[in-house]
């Protein structure tokens, strides 16, 4: 995909001023700074097992120094696989109502700008002391699932423990290892738990969009673009390690009474209705009685007509939201994206919530009770999450366009190509919009809809309008 480059110092993009204006929070407090700085220096716990021979690696893009997570895959003698999954123990570093537990607690999560992360935790402890560095023996929360070979899960254990990483790798390069079949031995047989665990995706009905990822990046001589990048097969085998711990960490909740799950509401009959039509006027057949999710499991979001119906499929996953529960399991404990219940506990090191849910699930396992801290905060956990997803989403969605716009601004006039992916419902057709996903730049751009239809492609002359933004126009004429 073709991207357009710009210079930051003509476009003065101020990623700052839009932190500012969602009051995302800058410096760290002193204090919380000066006790990260302590426990850093603190030596390794000496009550903890030694899984240190374990060669774990980390799997992130590249760049990352917040490293949540570590992996390791083995095969078992019944012809199965035991995936032993290492979490940064964040609660270890992080005691109840200590400065860095209040702040944490205020902030929610790691705010990621392109030109900066807002760090959930000190740095001296999200990117040094807690993280899983390479080379570096950690304390962590390690996950041991045993898989059958299907893929499906036999048994779950989680205990503390110090462990080590013994390579830091990122998706491209494990994604070039596969298909040079030179991957890390830790790792090897991702390759085969990744797709296996995929294919159950699909017969639980998960709802996945293959839709590429906007990735704001700036250049080495520093310069900003806006790229659109394709999911990599290792991406995704990765992606589904985390969700294969969610899921088993939800298990582990519902059977025992107590937890935070993540949540997400089943499509709804008229949310289904209306993709139906929608995959009626783009010729994508839907089989009677098929989920929504096995449709769109079938489709490829590089072809034009399959994009636009992947871009109405995102409101199937619009609504996910966080789920405390005392006693009795909640009505829907279910997540559709994932098609089964689900818990966030993988990335304690940018998310609140996971601290909570790994000591919920820790307490569980070893038949002992939720700690009081917990219990008592989980209420606040999960309006903290809410809020803070809402601000995380708005900065990147603002960040985005700001780069979008400047993108555009040297391209006005010009004939541009692109797909309609969306039209907007409205009942005065002629109030309608078209989203067009352009080539080149590859932005995204609103303009009338009439006699437009998604899936086609077309050329339109972006032209800037009184809002300060930009519509396209379609060209009738060469």
């Amino acid at each position: 995909m073709p991207n357009l480059k710009i210079n930051t110092d003509a476009a003065k993009i101020d990623f700052g001023d839009i932190r500012r204006e969602l009051q995302i929070p800058q410096d760290y407090p002193a204090d919380a700074v000066q006790q990260a700085v302590q426990l850093a220096q603190q030596p390794l716990p000496a009550d903890l097992p030694d899984q240190t021979d374990i060669p774990f690696v980390t799997i992130d893009p590249p760049g990352s120094k917040d490293l949540d997570q570590a992996l390791h895959i083995s095969a078992t003698d019944s012809g199965g696989y035991l995936v032993r999954y290492a979490i940064a123990d964040v609660a270890r570093f992080v005691t109840p109502d200590s400065p860095i537990d209040l702040e944490s607690r205020r902030r929610g999560q790691t705010y990621y700008s392109p030109d900066l992360a807002t760090p959930l935790h000190p740095v001296e402890l999200s990117e040094g002391a807690a993280s899983l560095l390479a080379d570096q023996v950690r304390p962590a929360v390690l996950w041991s699932i045993e898989l059958d070979a299907t893929g499906d899960v036999v048994s779950v254990d989680l205990r503390r423990a110090l462990v080590k990483s013994v390579a830091q790798l990122d998706y491209a390069s494990v994604q070039q290892t596969v298909e040079s079949k030179t991957m890390h031995p830790s790792i090897a047989l991702l390759e085969q738990v990744g797709p296996l665990r995929l294919a159950l995706a699909r017969q639980r009905h998960a709802i996945t969009l293959d839709l590429p990822d906007a990735e704001v990046e700036r250049t080495q001589d520093g310069e900003w673009t806006l790229q659109l990048r394709a999911v990599l097969p290792a991406e995704q085998w990765n992606a589904e390690i985390s969700l294969l711990t969610g899921m088993c960490a939800a298990k582990i909740m519902l059977d025992n009474g107590f937890g935070l799950l993540r949540t997400l509401p089943s499509p709804t009959a008229k949310d289904v209705k209306r993709l139906r039509r929608e995959t009626a006027a783009l010729g994508i057949p839907w089989p009677d009685g098929a989920p929504a999710g096995d449709v769109i499991a079938g489709l490829d979001g590089a072809k034009p007509a399959d994009a636009a119906f992947l871009q109405d499929a995102l409101m199937l996953l619009r609504g996910a939201g966080y789920t405390a529960f005392d006693g009795q399991p909640p009505a829907d404990s279910g997540h559709a994206g994932v098609g089964a219940p689900y818990a966030h506990v993988t990335a304690p090191l940018r998310r609140l919530c996971d601290r909570y849910g790994t000591e919920i699930c820790l307490a569980h396992i070893a038949k002992q009770p939720v700690p009081d801290w917990v219990r008592q905060q989980l209420a606040e956990v999960v309006e903290t999450m809410e809020r803070t997803d809402r601000t995380a989403h708005d900065l990147e969605r603002r960040c985005e366009s700001a780069v979008s716009a400047f993108l555009l601004a040297s391209r006005v006039g010009q004939r541009l190509s692109g797909v309609v992916v969306q039209i907007d419902d409205n009942d005065d057709p002629s109030k309608a919009r078209a989203t067009i996903a352009l080539d080149d730049p590859p932005v995204s751009v609103k303009g009338p809809a009439a006699g437009l239809t998604e899936g086609s492609r077309i050329d339109v002359r972006v032209q800037a309008n009184d809002n300060g933004g930009y519509t396209a126009t379609p060209v009738t004429t060469s």
